[in-house]
């Protein structure tokens, strides 16, 4: 996009959220809204592009062709360790496909030093033993990403025969005992993606979710990206860091970049934000898009999602 268009998109964004501050009825949201803005309690560090698979509806363009971007790994552990000073309850460490990165365990292992929870969101197509024992630590959750029973449908939606590992490695993960999530995501027609939940919660997996396509990315169909793709929790509570070190209110809104952590301190750059950030969640709650539910790997009821994350209905861990 052209500087002038993201100009005009920031404006257009600016110009509905004030609109919507000045309804009577919105008055006293929009002073929640901004409380919820200086609370920061969600990191989602996106720490490769790079994937086995080639997801159809990938928000993030991952694929094979992926990399690990700019950011070196003393550069994410910088982010982690400003993350724990600003009061971060949890990170979630995101691709791209995490466990391809060199260093996931030990920005894991440095996540948990500082008392912080960690989700690690992985497609569950290759886990060594090494990586088990990694995800089966005290305080690391792990979330993945499932898309039919039938594996023809599944492998198509990824690009890639995953479906039979991803299954096995859901069981594997039951069968150990490792807190773990699924998110089913509506992609095509006839994917039955209401059976697949069922499929999953068959499994033993009580918390599992379902979410409709978002036209972001690779997802994009017949709409570019706007805060009506959005559940409306972008950027309340939560930041993410990209691969470049680009900082955006959430993973989806990856258009409204705040700023870079190789270029100021992630506490800096929430600080100095807080007014675009207010202006998306008003934008998107303008747009009809907003739950009341809040947003995150812990929650037990939102709307907040990725096509690689967090399901709007599911129990808590």
């Amino acid at each position: 996009m052209s500087r002038l268009g993201d100009r005009r998109l920031r404006c257009y964004v600016l110009l509905v959220a004030w609109s919507w501050v000045c309804t009577t009825d919105h008055a006293g949201r929009f002073f929640e809204m901004a409380a919820a803005a200086d609370t920061l309690d969600l990191v989602s560090l996106e720490i490769t592009g790079k994937c086995q698979l080639a997801c159809a509806h990938c928000y993030a363009d991952s694929g094979p062709a992926g990399t690990t971007g700019t950011m070196a790994a003393d550069d994410w552990l910088a982010v982690i360790q400003q993350s724990a000073h600003l009061g971060v309850a949890r990170v979630q460490v995101i691709g791209g496909e995490p466990t391809l990165h060199p260093d996931l365990e030990r920005l894991t292992n440095y996540a948990l030093s500082l008392g912080l929870e960690v989700e690690v969101f992985t497609n569950l197509v290759r886990v060594t033993p090494a990586m088990w024992a990694l995800l089966a630590q005290p305080g690391v959750k792990v979330a993945t990403s499932y898309y039919a029973r039938r594996a023809s449908v599944h492998d198509a939606i990824t690009g890639r025969r995953s479906h039979d590992r991803t299954l096995r490695n859901i069981r594997e993960a039951v069968r150990q005992g490792v807190t773990l999530r699924v998110s089913v995501i509506e992609v095509e027609d006839g994917q039955d993606a209401a059976d697949a939940v069922a499929e999953v919660r068959e499994l033993g997996v009580r918390n599992v979710g379902i979410d409709r396509l978002r036209e972001i990315g690779r997802g994009v169909r017949q709409r570019r990206p706007d805060a009506g793709e959005l559940c409306g929790r972008c950027a309340d509570g939560k930041l993410a860091v990209l691969p470049s070190g680009d900082v955006t209110p959430c993973l989806l809104s990856r258009w409204v970049v705040l700023g870079n952590v190789r270029s100021a301190p992630l506490g800096e750059l929430y600080g100095q934000s807080r007014d675009a950030r207010l202006a998306l969640v008003q934008a998107t709650e303008a747009a009809g898009m907003r739950d009341d539910d809040k947003c995150g790997p812990d929650n037990d009821g939102g709307v907040c999602q990725q096509p690689t994350c967090l399901p709007p209905h599911y129990a808590p861990y």
